[in-house]
Order: C-alpha cells, then sequence, then structure tokens
C-alpha cells in the first residue's frame, strides 16, 4: 500500500507539476507563437517530489543491471545517463519520482543557449534529454525491485514513443505546412509574377496606346500645323499680291491725280486767259466805243446782248473753279465756244461796220424821217395818257403821284455823285497811250471777276473774294489774271474802280439775282461789307441802283414835255434798243432782281467787321422805302411785283425789328392798298397780284413771315 501511495502521489505530482499542465491552444498560429512554444518552457518540480527527496536521503549510487537491461531499446545514452544519475532505493513510486525528476529538471544551458532556433531544438530532441541532467547533480537511486524498474522503464518507453510520435506529427505538420506554406508562397508568387505580368502588360499595352495616340495627334498637330502653314503662305501670297497691286494702285491712281492736278491747272489757266480775252473783246462791243458808234443799232443791240451772254455763260463756268474745283474738258470745251463765238461776234460788227459806213449816208435821210414820225405818235400817246391820268388823279384821293421832296433831293445827290465820279476818270476811261488802255482793262477786270465769282459754296471762299476787293480799293496790289496790279498805278484809278465794282454789284443784282433768288444773300453781304469800310462805293451802288430800277428809291419819274418816248422808258428802267423795247417779263425779271438785292443790302451786314455804330445802310431805309411806296399810287405790274419780292426777302427781318407797327402796316397794306392795285391792274396781269395776296393772307393769318430761303446761317461761315 505504501508504494501505491507513493505511486499516485507521483502521478499526482506529475499532474500538478508546469508539464502536466500544458494545454493545447488551438490559436497559437493567430497569435503568432510557436507550436512547441508551451514544451519549451521551464519546469519546477512540485513540493510533493521534494519530500520524496527528502525520504529517498543520501546514498551511492548504484548502476542497475534491470534499468540497463529494460532500457535496452532506449538508446546507449540515456540509459547511461539514467543508470549513472539516478538509484532506486525504495519502491517504483520513487523511481517515478525520480524518473519525473529528471524529466523535469531543467537544463543546463544557459540564456545564450536558450536563444537558439526553435528549428534547430525540434530536430534534435534527445539531445535536450541528454542535457536535462547531470550524473553530478542528481543523487544516486538505489532500485528496489524489478517490476519497478520494469515500469518505470515501460514509462520512459512509452515517453519516448510518445515523444517520437510527437516529433514525428510534429515534423509532418511542419513538412505539411511548409508544403503548404511553399505552395501558397509559390502560388502567390505565381499570382504575384502573373499580376505583374498583367499589370505590366496593361502598363505596356496603356503607354502604347497613349503613345499611338501621342503619334496620333503628333501626325495631326503636325498636318494641321502644315496645313495652317500652308494656308498662312497662301494668305500671304494673297495679300502680298493685293498689297502690291494696291501700291501699284495707288501709284497709279497719284500718277493720275498728278496728271490731273497738272491738266487742271493748265486748263484753269487757259480758262483765266479766255476769261481775260472775253472780257476785253466784250468791252470793244460796249457802247461808249469810237469803233461802235457806226455800227446799225439792231447788230450792235444784238451783239451787246450776245457778248453778254457769253460773259455770263462763262461766269458760269468760273464759279464752279471757285469752289476750289479744276475746269472739266466740257467746261474749257464751253468756254472755247463762247470765245471762239466772242470773235466771231467782233469780226461780224467789223463787217458790219464797213456796210454801215458805206450805207450810213443812204440811210441817214431815213432815219430821221423815222425818228420824227415816232416823236410825233410818241407825243400823241404821251399827251393821251396824260389826259388820261388827269382823269383818274381826279378820282383818286390821298395818295401821291411822286415821291418826297427830301427823297428826291437825296436821289439826285445821289445822281450828281455818280455822275461826278465817272467825269473824274474821263483821261483813264479813254486812253491815249496802250500803257494806260492796259491799264485800265487790268483795273477793270481786278474790280468785276471777283464780283462775279461771289457765291454760296462756302464762307472762306467769300471772305477770300471780300479781302481781296478791299486790299484793290485799299490801294494795295492784287493779282488778277496773273498779274498784279493796283489803284495806286494812275491817279483816277480808285475813282474808276469804285465806279466800275458799284456798277458790277448791280449788274449781278440784275442778271444773277434775277434768275437765282438766293444768290442775293452772298452778293448783298459783301456788298455791305464793302460799304461800310468805303462808304463811296455804298454810295454808287445806290446812284447806279436808283439809275437802272428808280421804283428803289421809291420813285415813279413823270413824262417832260419833248422827252422822246424812249427816252422815257429808258428812265422807266426799260432796255430800249433798235428792235424796240424789251418785253414786260424780261422787264419785271430784272426789277425784282435789283429790289431783292436791295431788300437784302438792309438787312445784312458783313459779319468780320467792327460793327461798332449803326449800318451804313440799314432796316430804317427798308422801312421808308416800305411806306413811302403805301403812300404812292401803284402802277399796274411793277408795284405788285416789287412789294411781293421786298417783304418775302425783307419782310421777317422788318417784322422782327418792327414788331407790332410793321404788322399794322401790312394790315393796311391787304386792307386799303391792295384794292387800289387790284383797280390799275388788267386782267391779264394777275400774276404777280395774287402772289402778293397769298403771301399777305398767309403772313396775317399764321401772323409770322418765314425767313427767306439762301440766307446765309452760322455754319456757312465756317466752311
Amino acid at each position: 500500500m505504501p508504494v501505491d501511495n507513493l505511486r499516485w502521489g507521483t502521478l499526482q505530482a506529475l499532474k500538478n507539476s508546469p508539464k502536466g499542465n500544458i494545454t493545447y491552444d488551438p490559436f497559437w498560429s493567430e497569435r503568432g507563437e510557436h507550436i512547441l512554444a508551451g514544451c519549451k518552457e521551464v519546469l519546477s518540480l512540485s513540493s510533493t517530489s521534494g519530500i520524496i527527496l527528502e525520504r529517498l536521503g543520501p546514498s551511492p549510487l548504484r548502476r542497475s543491471r534491470f534499468l540497463g537491461s529494460s532500457s535496452g531499446d532506449s538508446s546507449p545514452g540515456l540509459s547511461e545517463e539514467i543508470s549513472a544519475s539516478v538509484s532506486f532505493t525504495g519502491s517504483t513510486s520513487d523511481l517515478n519520482a525520480m524518473h519525473t525528476t529528471l524529466s523535469s529538471a531543467p537544463s543546463s544551458k544557459t540564456e545564450r543557449e536558450q536563444a537558439v532556433s526553435d528549428e534547430a531544438k525540434d530536430e534534435d530532441p534527445e539531445g535536450d534529454v541528454s542535457k536535462v541532467s547531470s550524473p553530478a547533480l542528481l543523487p544516486g537511486i538505489s532500485l528496489l525491485s524489478p517490476k519497478a524498474m520494469a515500469m518505470a522503464g515501460r514509462i520512459i518507453k512509452f515517453e519516448v514513443e510518445q515523444r517520437e510520435k510527437a516529433k514525428m506529427a510534429l515534423k509532418q505538420r511542419q513538412e505539411m505546412q511548409e508544403k503548404l506554406v511553399a505552395a501558397v508562397a509559390t502560388s502567390e508568387s505565381e499570382q504575384l509574377k502573373r499580376f505583374e505580368e498583367f499589370m505590366e502588360l496593361k502598363q505596356r499595352q496603356e503607354y502604347q496606346s497613349m503613345r499611338d495616340m501621342m503619334d496620333r495627334e503628333t501626325k495631326e498637330s503636325i498636318g494641321r500645323q502644315e496645313k495652317l502653314k500652308e494656308e498662312q503662305r497662301h494668305r500671304m501670297k494673297i495679300i502680298n499680291l493685293r498689297l502690291r497691286e494696291a501700291e501699284q494702285q495707288r501709284l497709279r491712281e497719284a500718277e493720275l491725280e498728278r496728271q490731273r492736278q497738272a491738266d487742271g491747272r493748265e486748263r484753269l489757266r487757259n480758262l483765266n486767259t479766255i476769261q481775260e480775252e472775253i472780257l476785253q473783246l466784250n468791252q470793244l462791243l460796249e457802247p461808249s466805243t469810237q469803233t461802235k458808234t457806226d455800227l446799225p443799232p439792231a447788230i450792235l443791240s444784238s451783239c451787246c446782248t450776245r457778248g453778254n451772254q457769253l460773259c455770263s455763260q462763262l461766269s458760269e463756268v468760273v464759279r464752279k473753279t471757285a469752289e476750289g474745283e479744276f475746269p472739266s474738258v466740257e467746261d474749257m470745251t464751253v468756254a472755247e465756244r463762247a470765245l471762239h463765238e466772242m470773235r466771231a461776234l467782233i469780226r461780224l460788227m467789223q463787217e458790219e461796220v464797213a456796210k454801215a459806213q458805206e450805207k450810213k449816208k443812204k440811210e441817214q435821210e431815213d432815219e430821221e424821217e423815222r425818228r420824227k414820225q415816232a416823236e410825233l405818235q410818241a407825243q400823241q400817246e404821251a399827251q393821251k395818257k396824260a389826259a388820261e391820268s388827269a382823269k383818274e388823279k381826279a378820282k383818286r384821293k390821298g395818295l401821291q403821284n411822286s415821291a418826297e421832296d427830301s427823297t428826291l433831293k437825296w436821289y439826285r445827290q445821289l445822281q450828281e455823285a455818280a455822275a461826278q465820279c465817272a467825269q473824274s476818270y474821263e483821261q483813264l476811261n479813254s486812253p491815249k497811250d496802250v500803257q494806260t488802255k492796259k491799264l485800265k482793262l487790268e483795273l477793270q477786270k481786278a474790280a468785276s471777276i471777283p464780283v462775279s465769282q461771289i457765291s454760296s459754296n462756302s464762307g472762306s471762299q467769300l471772305r477770300e473774294i471780300f479781302d481781296k476787293i478791299d486790299k484793290l480799293l485799299s490801294g494795295r496790289a492784287v493779282v488778277s489774271g496773273g498779274k498784279s496790279v493796283s489803284t495806286s498805278q494812275h491817279p483816277q484809278g480808285l475813282d474808276f474802280v469804285s465806279y466800275k465794282l458799284a456798277e458790277k454789284f448791280v449788274k449781278q443784282g440784275e442778271e444773277e439775282v434775277a434768275s437765282h433768288h438766293e444768290a442775293a444773300f452772298p452778293i448783298a453781304v459783301v456788298a455791305s461789307g464793302i460799304w461800310e469800310l468805303h462808304p463811296r462805293v455804298g454810295e454808287l451802288i445806290l446812284a447806279h441802283l436808283h439809275k437802272k430800277c428808280p421804283y428803289a428809291v421809291p420813285h415813279y419819274p413823270p413824262m417832260k414835255e419833248g422827252t422822246p418816248v424812249e427816252e422815257y422808258q429808258r428812265i422807266l428802267g426799260y432796255r430800249v434798243d433798235d428792235s424796240g423795247v424789251e418785253g414786260q417779263d424780261s422787264f419785271l425779271k430784272r426789277m425784282s432782281g435789283m429790289i431783292r438785292l436791295y431788300a437784302a443790302v438792309i438787312q445784312l451786314r458783313w459779319p468780320y467787321g467792327s460793327k461798332q455804330g449803326p449800318a451804313p445802310h440799314g432796316l430804317n431805309h427798308g422801312w421808308r422805302w416800305l411806306a413811302q411806296m403805301l403812300n404812292m399810287e401803284p402802277l399796274a405790274d411793277i408795284t405788285a411785283t416789287l412789294l411781293f419780292d421786298f417783304l418775302e426777302v425783307c419782310g421777317n427781318a422788318l417784322m422782327k425789328q418792327y414788331q407790332i407797327q410793321f404788322w399794322k402796316l401790312i394790315l393796311l397794306l391787304k386792307e386799303e392798298y391792295f384794292p387800289r392795285i387790284e383797280a390799275v391792274t388788267e386782267s391779264g396781269q394777275m400774276g404777280s397780284v395774287i402772289r402778293l395776296k397769298q403771301f399777305l393772307e398767309t403772313s396775317l393769318q399764321s401772323r409770322q413771315i418765314r425767313p427767306p430761303k439762301g440766307q446765309l446761317s452760322s455754319m456757312f461761315w465756317g466752311s
């Protein structure tokens, strides 16, 4: 029993030992531990094994044959170690306890040797056992019975077998694990290799596709660049071609323009030469020329009329050149045709002079007889008219038949001043030497050409004409016909130029304004400016105007006894020649042009003058003229025409100046004076009366008179 108790105590001690407490953990791999981590721990004996060892006591070791024979299956080294280090003195339990002590004794390895890899320990487990115990450390144990030794041997053998099985299982498991790991590693390596190959292939494909795409884009870009370059080269060629063509065109146009300018200047010089020659030839057609005294009146009148028409026609051409343009080929053709015709007139006149001298003696007596008969008829008609007018005067009361005394005195003074001026340059007018005659023609051209060039084209041009006339009247030299001329070259030059200049202004009104009503304003503004700077010229303008149009005074010259009818008609303003008296329409047209010029002069003032003091001939003279016209008996046709022309040009200015008084005068004209005009007007002369009536009715109805057409605006002077 004691032996059984020891046996069970030994088993209990083994059970309670750390080796007996080893547990298997299936999650050792997840924690990263080694499979034999629990077997490698340091083992220690329990307190019960200590008691067993104390019971055994110290005794010499003895080698047991049983131990040696029973352990024959084991390795010789192990049996030698056990026999040398263990001896049993008692029972089997002591042997088991001792064997437990031997199996659980710690190895004598140092900590450095314990750090050897687990793989070396697993491969050589016997080595661990051989190192567990040392003969010098264990006490000798004496074996008591062969049975106990057999048991101990079987236990050891069992343990060895179990250890070998565990080693084999562990080895197999390790091999399986290694194979599995190797297979997994191989599979993973293959998969990684395939993946890397796939990724490399995909990368190469992407790289190749990207490279192909870049190549395509590069080729397309190069193609586009080449196309753009080609288009750019094509455009540059076209642009260069166009530039060359434009430059050639510009050079051609410049050359043409230079040629045109040169031709234009040449034509202008030729035109000036033609104009100069025509004016000189026209002077030969004047009635005062000695060579014309022998001409028949009809031929002389026709030649003078045609000469004036040619001069007017040439003036139209010259007026175009005053706008800054060169005369065209057609203009030169017209001018040359006019020159040829003027030369033909001179030749015709010379021929007629020769014929007239031959027939003069024969026709002289016939002419005297015809004149006497005409005078008798004229006197008879004048007596009849005087008787009729006396009867009409008896019927009419309240109106005058002639102008006021002060007006007539002023009229006579102007005529005397003009006659004295004409007499003062008699020496220059009838030159004896060629040089004086040439100077006379140059002065006459210098006075008449600028006036004929007056137009409403631009204010700057009008100012140049004014300055040229002012310089001429001031005694300074001016260029006319390419030559320099001055009034100081002759003592009578200023009187001659003043007289001719005033005569030309009135002639422009008689011809130019009569044909173009709007031309009155540029001519009038220049005349007003010259009048302000040179008052004598203004007086001469009035004298010429009153002589050609006595209705501008206003004055109805009475027929004196013994005055021929033709002369009286000249006094009234009619043109009389061998062909007879001019027609009524032509007469009214000329009177209308002059009265329009007068109406424009009294309301205009030169804008660049000093403007200090009253105007030289202002609106007060227009008011006086209108009032005196309404105080005189109306004449058939002429009164209605002049009133309409005067009010149409000057009515707006008089309305602004006199306001209520002006409207009273217009109302008087409409209600009281207009019926008298209708009473003396025949049925075939109602045109001017109707125009005047409509004008008066429209003005009184709207209480307004429109500004005249052609009036110069502020913008005109900036042009």
